[in-house]
């Protein structure tokens, strides 16, 4: 559903996950949406999660139960909505003499196990860490430990998919055009904004969301000229990535004696994702990158557990994000609520804004769920049951337990293509892979092989389905190839990028493209 004129339902500020649930639920209710992102999509907090959907255990020890309840239950929902890019893990937590007691850790699991309602997930279960295989990269200190179930996700793509499905539901999704000013005209907010090439426009909108993630509060006080409805507490998070240096597909979740935890987790076949850090963070969120001192500080805590050590120069990438947390006053970055807070601001007779502060990639869409209650009785449209957990995500739509299925079928139907990077397809793109290798009887005919099995019929693909624009887009957020191509290989991919763009600004616009 399109916009009456200029005049769209409800304009979102924020390419994050939180924006990109919010437009994607509102549209398929029928409200038409318009989304504006400033870069691209996933382009901050978003892309730079530990890539869990998880209850978060360690919340339990502050009390919040509302928020792990909710979260535990969404790991299931969201699970069932993506399972090319959700799956289940096995989390091994060792048992440190010095730190939290068996019986603490045993309680903590029992309630992970029973608030959330449960239903396919394994439960918990105890482990004599000297027999079980997942006690071999440990050291011998390390006897006793336990085993519980969570999931991962590829937190990019998530943001991606729904932005996507918003789009085939009528969506507007603006990417690299920034609100440069928002105000209201009576029932109506006038925003303007610039896009990177330069183009002004104006949009109407009956109602206006800000979700801009860390620049929550910036946007509230420079941009719509008001002051922010809440204090916005920014917390880095950085985490780095080595090579693999244990076998067998489970996790771990190590306690560290400042209260802190750390995880490490297998990640893209070859690595092992260690982080994340905590600690509050002051300065630009755009230039946020992990310090020295973190990179170190990650090594250790790793280090703690592994017989193996963990050396800076093992280190092959570091990335690093700021969440944009409610300040709800906490002593320390670690224990400051990650439950989110919504403020909505509708005086009588004037068009109403809500602002989205913290939360966490695992309650997207329940964030999304309860911000369109909260604007329901202003925007009538809007008042419908809500759907997106039935609801598959572009490329969801198999059984979540049939992945390996499809993998198997697209072989079958294409067996000319490696079993990795049929793999690779699927875990992308689920049931849309096809879309990708419709009609092709060889590797040839994708196209150019930029390197590691990155081909121009999927470049092409992410930039007219994905809104994908610079090198960065692809081999850092829609993947993370970026670990395998070398730098002439990245230099192939942007002038080919570069001269594609440059083509299809020449030619009509594909309504394909949202």
């Amino acid at each position: 559903m399109g916009a009456t004129g200029d005049i769209f339902d409800l304009a979102i500020i924020g390419g994050g996950v939180n924006g990109a649930g919010i437009a994607r639920d509102a549209a398929g209710r029928g409200a038409s949406v318009v989304l504006f992102e400033q870069n691209d999509l996933a382009s901050a907090t978003s892309s730079a999660s530990t890539k869990l959907i998880h209850g978060g255990l360690r919340y339990l020890e502050y009390y919040e139960f509302r928020l792990v309840r909710e979260a535990l239950a969404e790991r299931e929902v969201v699970w069932g909505m993506a399972p090319h890019i959700v799956w289940p893990l096995r989390f091994v937590l060792p048992h440190h003499a010095g730190l939290r007691p068996s019986w603490m850790l045993r309680l903590g699991l029992f309630l992970y196990d029973h608030l959330g309602g449960r239903r396919l997930l394994p439960a918990t279960r105890s482990l004599d860490l000297r027999r079980d295989q997942a006690g071999a990269p440990l050291k011998a200190a390390f006897a006793r430990g336990f085993e519980y179930s969570d999931c991962w996700v590829e937190d990019a793509r998530l943001v991606v998919l729904n932005a996507r499905d918003a789009a085939e539901r009528g969506a507007a999704i603006r990417t690299r055009t920034k609100v440069v000013s928002a105000a209201r005209e009576g029932e109506l907010w006038k925003v303007e904004t610039l896009s990177a090439s330069g183009e002004r426009q104006v949009i109407r909108a009956r109602a206006l969301v800000n979700a801009a993630g860390p620049w929550v509060a910036q946007v509230a006080n420079a941009t719509l000229g008001g002051q922010s409805p809440a204090s916005v507490r920014l917390v880095q998070g950085s985490h780095i990535v080595v090579p693999r240096i244990f076998d067998g597909p489970q996790c771990y979740i190590f306690q560290n004696a400042d209260n802190r935890i750390v995880f490490a987790i297998p990640y893209e076949q070859d690595f092992t994702l260690i982080g994340t850090t905590d600690r509050d963070f002051k300065g630009d969120p755009s230039a946020v990158a992990a310090s020295e001192e973190e990179i170190q500080y990650l090594c250790a805590a790793a280090g703690e557990y592994f017989k193996a050590p963990i050396r800076r120069e093992d280190v092959v990438w570091t990335y690093s994000g700021v969440r944009p947390l409610y300040d709800d006053g906490a002593t320390k970055a670690q224990e400051a609520t990650r439950d989110y807070v919504l403020k909505l601001d509708a005086p009588e007779g004037a068009a109403p804004i809500l602002s989205v502060f913290g939360g966490k990639i695992t309650t997207f869409r329940r964030l999304a769920e309860a911000a369109l209650a909260k604007l329901a009785p202003h925007l009538p449209t809007l008042d419908k049951p809500s759907w997106t957990g039935g609801t598959p995500l572009p490329g969801g739509d198999f059984d979540r337990l049939g992945f390996d299925s499809l993998v198997d079928n697209l072989r079958r139907r294409y067996p000319w293509i490696a079993a990795e990077h049929a793999r690779r397809l699927a875990r992308a793109y689920g049931t849309r892979a096809e879309r990708i290798l419709a009609g092709a009887r060889s590797l040839a005919e994708l196209g150019e092989t930029f390197g590691a099995d990155l081909t121009a019929r999927e470049v092409e693909y992410l930039m007219d389905q994905e809104w994908a624009v610079e090198p960065a887009d692809i081999l850092w957020r829609r993947s993370k190839l970026g670990l395998r191509l070398d730098a002439s290989q990245q230099a192939a991919l942007a002038a080919f990028m570069a001269e594609r763009a440059g083509v299809s600004r020449m030619a009509p616009r594909s309504a394909a493209t949202a």
